[in-house]
């Protein structure tokens, strides 16, 4: 359980926030040099979160598994070990290269979906709604008002 905190801690600070900062000052000061290598981090630390999602409920019982955690967040962002820099390098850019036209085939597919889907539901809830609200009033007439119209 304390190993559990202290990575999530040392993931937050070191592999979240201080990145944050840093990619604001690349930014701010439009170095591109920085504005490119904090760039590849993000790409990198994205992958690793997916992976670490899963890991986290498949091989958390493995040793140290948590301080290997410490260990690779802070292997990625150093700047002796460009870690993230060399994963992006070796491994994203060739396969982001080789797969771009799929995916965004599949990202552009899955938008239009999106909006069918959203506007069949859109077209469901108001429906609902609709059918709901007939049925409230309705059974407010005949509680309310049915009994005034019966002949005394």
């Amino acid at each position: 359980m304390v190993s559990w905190m202290i990575s999530r801690a040392v993931v937050l600070l070191f592999g979240m926030l201080y990145p944050a900062y840093y990619s604001y000052k690349a930014v701010k000061t439009k170095n591109v040099k920085e504005y490119v290598r904090w760039m590849m981090y993000w790409i990198v630390f994205a992958l690793y979160t997916v992976i670490e999602t899963v890991a986290d409920q498949t091989v958390a019982w493995f040793p140290l598994y948590y301080e290997l955690k410490i260990a690779f967040v802070i292997w990625l962002l150093s700047p002796y070990t460009k870690g993230a820099s060399l994963i992006y390098r070796k491994f994203l850019h060739p396969l982001l290269s080789s797969k771009e036209r799929e995916i965004d085939d599949y990202i552009v597919q899955a938008k239009e979906r999106g909006y069918e889907t959203m506007v069949n539901f859109g077209r469901q809830g108001l429906n609902l709604a609709a059918t709901a609200a007939v049925t409230a009033a309705v059974k407010d007439f005949w509680l309310t008002s049915a009994p005034l119209l019966r002949p005394v």
